[in-house]
This record gives C-alpha cells, structure tokens and sequence, in this order.
C-alpha cells in the first residue's frame, strides 16, 4: 500500500530524541504500524509485534526477560500485554537514554489501572488517526501541511486550494481517512472492510482491553450507539434499549474511548455561565464507520439530504481532532448547549483560555438562526472568544459581523495563498 507521509511524524521525531519511552496510540488500521516499521528502519530500532503468537507468550510469560534483551526497539499493539510496560519503567530507570522504546496501542493502555503511573515522567505519548484531508491533499498536490487550529489561533483563515462541495463533500464524509477505505475502488469493498473492521473489534480487541459482562450485547450496543451520535449521553435510555443498565452502558462507552471509536465531549464550562447543560455529548472518531453502522450510502443522502448532517459533524470533529494532535500548541475540544437548547457544535480552546467557536452547517446558503449559537455564546464569553467561524457546504469566506465568518468545509486542509 502507498505510504502517507503524516503530519505527526517532525513531532514523533522529535519526542524520540529527548525522552526514553514514547507512546503512539490510536485506533486499528490507522497507520501506526506503517508508521513505526519505517521509523524502525531509519533509527535501528529492532521490531517486535505482538500480534505474533510466539511475541505475546514471550510478554505474558516473562516480560522483564523480554526487555532485558532488547537494547532499543519497537514493541506494536502494547495494549496485549500491558504487563510489559512495568518491565520497561525497570529497564528505563537503569537507562534513561533517550529513544530507546516506541511502543504503539490501538487501545489507550493509560486508562487501565495498573499502568496509570508506571511510567510517569519517563514517557511521551501522541496520538495517530486516521488518515486527514490536509494529509491527503499535501500527498496529492505536494502542498505545505499547515495546521488549521494553529493558524486559526494567529488570526488566519486558510483558503480552499480547491474547492469541495455539494456530491464530492458527501463522497469524502462519507470515506472517512482509514487508510484501507481509502485504498477500495468501490463501496462494496470499503463495506467489507469496515463489516469486518467492525466484528474484530469485538470478538478480538474488546477482550484485550477489558472483561466485558453480557458480551454478545455489545455488537447491538455499538450500533445502537450510532444512532446517538451527535446526540447527549443518556445512559439509562441507550442501555434500556438493548437490555443493559445504564452503567453498563457507560462502561461500554469507556471501552469504546478506550479504542478510539468514540468520544464523549464536555461542554464548556465558565464560572461566568450560568444555566449551561453538563451532560457530555457522544461522537464518533470516524465518519466512514459511523456511516456503515447507520447504513448509509451517497444513494440515501441524495433522497434524504438530513441523513449527512450527523456523518458531517462526526466528519468535522474528526478533522479538528487530527489537527490537535498534529498543532504547536495544546487545545482542548468541547461543545457549548444552554438550558434554552442553543448550541455550538464545537469549542476550541488553548492554554491561555482563548475560544473558538465553530457550527457546522451541510447546505450552501447561510440563515440568520445559523448564527444564534455562536452570537450567544460570543456574549456570553466576551472577548476570550477570538473567533466564531460557521463551517459551510458554500466557496466563500465570508465576514459575518463581530467577529464571526462564514467558512468553506475545505478551508480545513486549505493554505494561506
């Protein structure tokens, strides 16, 4: 398969030149593998997976032998046996040299108990997802990656090199950026793969990452779960659907996160708000799976065009995570709702407490209601907030008045010329 280049790989570089242990965690199939095989190579790093059976037993059985024979290497799906992160805090506290581990998870082993501190202080870690528009479009055109939030937080807004909209905006939501998908000719290949993607997940990776009660549950639960995206966690109603309590429900959730499926997002709190909604709302890490979960095609967008508005958002959401993980600079993602139900679909904010407010909208033409979230959180914020910015199926940026724009989805993997 044709090799990406991603925009994490100047800071994967960077981390190994100054810290013992780094930590690259992200869902299956995302190009980690790809990824630290070539790092491998270049830096001499010797290569052990344990998706190999004869690995894994090796890690189980006796992990401190394991390490003490590796000088430094690469050790592929860690969240199988976490038990090898102990042993490598030993082997790391007898020699710190730097870049001596590159560890890769498709589950977040930092969220089990027993490794929640065993390598505090001597650890790194970043985070790979699939594959971005502005990664994709760099590859296709040899374009500079530039980081939509960083240049946001300059005061730029970038231009569309070309313009995407209408049916091509939906076939791009609609592909999402796991490298494979991408890789397929036709919808039905891609639906094999993500069927398939889908029940590996469960028979195989769930078991890795926690032991799950009432098992066969969990396949009707994560589809079922689909159907909320975009929508508040409402634990007790999504679980009495399928049979489950509501803190099975949230559990499920956790283990989900866990493998980077989902993500529950906060909402934003102030002292200075009042009367906010503080139930988190769900979405999903990737608008390709999303869509097969929903059985959604470009056939059922084109008769009923409110079916793309939640794959849209996840599409959206995704994107601006990828550009957090890849930004100079640390951000934050949250959403805004109110007692009165007025929304911003997503809040941006940095270290220094500045906002960025952004709702996104499926259609072309902008109404007044499209910027009542973002008025009112603006009033609400005051001058924290730096920009609100209404995400748009339309080929203009347009100004909007105090402070708000109207923006082309496709600005998100633009430039500045």
């Amino acid at each position: 398969m044709f090799f990406y280049p991603r925009a994490l790989q100047p800071k994967l570089y960077d981390a190994l030149l100054d810290t013992p242990v780094v930590l690259l965690l992200g869902p299956r199939q995302s190009g980690k593998t790809t990824l630290v095989r070539k790092i491998a190579a270049q830096e001499g790093l010797h290569y052990l997976t344990l998706d190999d059976p004869s690995v894994l037993v090796a890690a189980r059985e006796d992990p401190i032998g394991l390490i003490r024979s590796q000088d430094r290497c690469v050790v592929d799906e860690i969240q199988r046996a976490p038990e090898l992160l102990l042993a490598i805090k030993q082997s790391v506290d007898l020699d710190r040299r730097p870049g001596r581990f590159l560890l890769t998870g498709s589950a977040n082993v930092l969220m089990l108990p027993m490794v929640a501190d065993s390598l505090a202080g001597r650890m790194e870690t970043l985070s790979l997802l699939p594959l971005a528009q502005f990664e994709l479009v760099k590859n296709q055109a040899d374009l500079p990656l530039i980081n939509w939030i960083d240049a946001l937080y300059e005061g730029k807004i970038l231009k569309s090199n070309r313009l995407v909209l209408g049916i091509e905006l939906v076939q791009r939501v609609l592909l999402g950026g796991y490298p494979e998908v991408l890789a397929r000719s036709s919808q039905t290949r891609r639906d094999a793969w993500l069927e398939n993607y889908y029940t590996s997940l469960i028979v195989r990776d769930v078991s890795d990452v926690a032991k799950v009660e009432k098992l066969n549950k969990f396949p009707q639960f994560l589809r079922a779960l689909a159907y909320t995206a975009g929508q508040l966690c409402q634990y007790m109603r999504l679980g009495g659907e399928i049979g489950i309590d509501g803190k099975t429900a949230s559990r499920y959730i956790t283990i989900l996160e866990q493998m980077f499926i989902c993500r529950r997002v906060p909402t934003f709190a102030s002292s200075g708000l009042k009367r906010i909604i503080k139930t988190p709302k769900l979405q999903f890490i990737d608008s390709a799976l999303l869509a097969h979960l929903l059985s959604i095609n470009l056939d059922k967008v084109q008769i009923d065009r409110k079916t793309f508005g939640v794959l849209l958002e996840t599409f959206v959401f995704s994107e601006l995570l990828k550009h957090i993980a890849t930004a100079q600079h640390h951000y934050d993602i949250m959403y805004y709702r109110d007692a009165d139900k007025v929304e911003v679909d997503i809040i941006i904010e940095n270290r220094a407490g500045e906002l960025i407010g952004i709702e996104i909208k499926g259609a072309a033409s902008i109404g007044k209601d499209d910027l009542k979230g973002l008025k009112k959180f603006k009033s609400q914020v005051g001058d924290l907030c730096k920009m609100g910015l209404l995400l748009y199926d339309g080929a203009e940026i347009l100004p909007l008045g105090e402070g708000l724009w109207a923006v082309p989805i496709s600005s998100l993997w633009g430039s500045l010329d």
